[in-house]
């Protein structure tokens, strides 16, 4: 453990020019330490340029900085040269599984590599590496940290480097390419569109936090809007429970009835819920992992890597819609006040309002459907039970086009007074009919005559289609059972 310590330090204190230990020591500017006569000998050949760079990171300096000998990092280089272990053993850079391998060491096994050239497509480990760093022509390649994916630089019709993206076709080209197949097409360099797309990916980022923010709000809610319907469905069983314990047991089986309607229309919205729950979290989680993907795409040097990637990454992603979430402290508070009115009626008035009780309970909605965008959806809105049994999803579409076409293309129902049912009262031009108030008008319209109103109404939502068309009612169709 000792020895390991020690051959981590010391690799510490090699030169990264000539891979020994320090030979007076020196630091430049940006902090890297070199042997004196490797440093000196780098920056000689840029004497004519003007300007001095280093090694390691590429940082320029002009004028050419002095150079002072570290004294302290010349004891430590000293000490570990008395150890005797002037290198680590080679095992300890072999290529392992996912590294990148160079490609001049020769073998069975190969030197981990540490950098690759996006000019000359290879990666090179400590050794080969250093013509890039003193010889001339090479010193001015792009290097990058070691990476798999050099041959994505080379294109594959004309074995040359792609340096070139052509707008027209959306695509990394080479020169040959250009003068050939994209002649008079939009072209630019690989860097110059790598600088646009950046800019546009900061964009995409944003849109993706926003939606991102958008859906961990709508989960909040929804989360907030199933506790709210469970205490509601929760207190109103209860309630439930109390008020039909004090009717005769003729009503206890209404009571059953109503219970299980609440319970079976919780267990149904907080499927539902549950299901969007789901989804909610699997598109923030995948929404986080693109996010992710383009902040790593972000800052890879490797321009070609970064424009084919680009277009998968940032296009938008498909995502349903979602319904509404209706958030109301009491979700069954019309439940309970029609079970109290029911408390005070009779075993025959509790029949006649049996159909309240139901679709009172089945309006109780966590999430309402998605605005209709066509005018099919409206219908399935405004012919639906819903449409009229609740009033948030009357209000939700009131005023809009849709409803103000649908009053627009109506039919006016006329009745017959000389055929109407006798318990109804007519008034407004035989446009309006209401129950009598005699013993004959209290009668309450059975389910056969309930389901001949249904009849009208979907006449008149067919007539929304078809506004010519007028039908009269005759007594029959009316009748009580």
């Amino acid at each position: 453990m000792a020895q390991q310590g020690i051959l981590l330090d010391q690799d510490q204190f090699c030169c990264s020019v000539c891979l020994d230990l320090l030979k007076e020591p020196v630091a430049i500017p940006c902090g890297h330490s070199y042997c004196r006569s490797c440093i000196e000998g780098c920056w000689d050949q840029d004497d004519l340029k003007g300007v001095y760079s280093c090694p390691q990171c590429r940082q320029t300096f002009t004028p050419r900085p002095d150079l002072r000998k570290n004294n302290m990092l010349a004891e430590v280089v000293e000490k570990l040269k008395k150890t005797g272990l002037q290198a680590a053993p080679p095992d300890l850079c072999y290529a392992g599984p996912g590294d990148v391998a160079c490609d001049f060491c020769t073998g069975t096994r190969k030197q981990k590599a540490l950098m690759s050239c996006l000019v000359c497509l290879v990666s090179s480990c400590k050794t080969h590496l250093q013509p890039h760093y003193s010889v001339p022509a090479l010193k001015k390649h792009k290097l990058v940290k070691a990476s798999t994916q050099l041959q994505e630089n080379i294109c594959s019709r004309h074995d040359e480097l792609l340096k070139i993206y052509c707008r027209t076709d959306q695509n990394c080209i080479c020169y040959l390419c250009m003068v050939d197949d994209h002649k008079g097409h939009d072209t630019v360099s690989a860097a110059a569109e790598r600088t646009e797309k950046q800019s546009q990916l900061g964009m995409s980022q944003q849109k993706l936090q926003q939606r991102i923010q958008e859906r961990e709000k709508e989960l909040k809610e929804l989360q907030h809007a199933v506790e709210s319907l469970k205490h509601s469905a929760q207190a109103t069983v209860e309630d439930s429970d109390r008020i039909f314990t004090e009717l005769i047991h003729s009503i206890e089986r209404r009571r059953s009835e109503v219970k299980e309607l609440i319970r079976d229309q919780e267990k149904a919205q907080v499927s539902q819920a549950d299901g969007l729950l789901e989804q909610l979290e699997q598109e923030i989680a995948e929404l986080r992992r693109r996010n992710a993907d383009l902040e790593q795409l972000s800052h890879t040097e490797d321009h070609i890597h970064f424009l084919q990637s680009y277009q998968s990454l940032s296009s938008p992603s498909v995502s349903s819609d979602l319904p509404s979430i209706v958030i109301h402290p009491q979700y069954f508070g019309d439940v309970n006040k029609a079970v109290s009115d029911v408390r005070e009626k009779l075993e025959d008035v509790l029949k006649g309002e049996w159909t309240k009780i139901s679709t009172t309970v089945n309006s109780v909605d966590v999430l309402l459907p998605p605005e209709p965008k066509t005018k099919e959806r409206f219908l399935q809105y405004r012919g639906g039970n819903r449409w009229h049994t609740h009033s948030r999803v009357g209000d939700r579409y009131a005023g809009t086009d849709w409803q103000r076409q649908g009053v627009s293309d109506s039919c006016p129902l006329i009745l017959d007074p000389n055929t109407a049912q006798k318990s109804l009262s007519l008034s407004e031009g035989n446009r309006k009919g209401e129950e009598g108030t005699g013993r004959e008008g209290r009668k309450k319209i059975t389910r056969s005559s309930r389901r001949t109103w249904e009849g009208l109404r979907r006449e008149l939502t067919t007539n929304w289609e078809r506004p010519s068309q007028i039908r009269t009612t005759s007594r029959t169709e009316l009748s009580t059972d």
